[in-house]
């Protein structure tokens, strides 16, 4: 099975928040209250910051690895 993270669109994020409530390992932080940050080495790929986001600026993309 392909893995999956989250990858945010910055140029759109509106830095709500919602995501990072979210997120069951804590990988999404907003620096500077500017857009979302998603650590891809914590990302356990669930989705679930992906459905949450109002903006729909998060996709899941698949990896490599």
């Amino acid at each position: 099975m392909p893995k999956r993270k989250a990858t945010v669109n910055i140029g759109e994020c509106v830095a709500c928040g919602c995501c990072m409530k979210v997120c069951p390992k804590h990988a999404i932080s907003i620096p500077k209250g500017v857009f979302a940050v998603i650590d891809r080495e914590v990302c356990v790929g669930c989705g679930k910051c992906a459905k949450e986001c109002p903006a729909s600026v998060i996709t899941m993309e698949v990896t490599e690895q």
